[in-house]
């Protein structure tokens, strides 16, 4: 089925799923994320593939193929979308993969460490006796508190998606 037939087809109403589209993308730029990639994000996370074009994209969201390019490019560098050629063509698909939350949640881990690394800094060049040295260890206290759990809980996600989806 084409994403066309898709949006519209097997009963949905395409006004019902833009609107989700567009209400989900507002969540997640209230969350921080960038508009654009928060649009492309959710359309294609609502589509039945998870992989559209960017002339699919572009369609469905009303927007540039310049502006689809810059958004894909973010969401990939977050570790959310990736890129894939088609069979036989030069055009590419972006897929989101289901575990797409997971995926950028662990690629966080190495900002985690870095900023780790810089607080360490912070703490031994202000002093750990001092106000901003102190502030500084809190919050070194918290990424590495943070690190910790965060490895624990994606242990505990792959076990319970297991049992709730079977295996990936």
């Amino acid at each position: 089925m084409s994403e066309a037939a898709e949006a519209g087809g097997a009963g949905r109403d395409p006004e019902a799923v833009s609107k989700f589209v567009e209400g989900f993308a507002a969540q997640l730029v209230e969350a921080g994320m960038q508009r654009m990639p928060a649009r492309v994000f959710a359309a294609l996370l609502s589509s039945d593939s998870g992989s559209l074009t960017s002339a699919e994209l572009g369609e469905r969201l009303q927007v540039s193929p310049a502006a689809v390019s810059g958004a894909v490019r973010y969401l990939s560098q977050q570790h959310m979308v990736s890129r894939e050629r088609e069979p036989g063509s030069r055009r590419e698909r972006y897929r989101v993969h289901s575990n797409q939350w997971y995926e950028a949640l662990t690629n966080r881990e190495a900002i985690l460490k870095r900023w780790e690394g810089a607080l360490r800094e912070g703490v031994a060049s202000l002093g750990a006796d001092t106000p901003a040295g102190r502030r500084m260890a809190e919050t070194l206290a918290f990424f590495e508190f943070l690190d910790g759990e965060l490895a624990k809980l994606m242990d505990r996600w792959r076990v319970h998606r297991e049992k709730v989806f079977g295996s990936p």
